[in-house]
């Protein structure tokens, strides 16, 4: 059962991957740390939040992709969402 304090549209499943964000037409990215994980979106580890854009591509050590939007940010980590294709 999910908590009522919980936002989420689905349940998110522990992790740990390594991924990459990939923004600016592909010139930059940002390495992170996959914690959680659902269809609908993950929470990831950070070294510093400077630098990482409101949206981007996650590319997973396995090789998925997905297109993000940071929901919400804390000193070390973020929550994105998935955008739908």
């Amino acid at each position: 059962m999910i908590p009522d304090t919980e936002h989420r549209a689905g349940r998110r499943h522990l992790t740990l991957k390594g991924g990459k964000m990939v923004f600016n037409s592909g010139r930059s990215s940002i390495d992170c740390m996959v914690r959680n994980l659902s269809a609908e979106g993950a929470k990831l580890k950070v070294e510093s939040q400077i630098g990482i854009p409101d949206s981007f591509e996650l590319v997973l050590s396995d090789s998925q992709k997905h297109n993000c939007r940071v929901v919400w940010r804390k000193a070390k980590e973020i929550g994105v969402t998935f955008a739908v294709a």
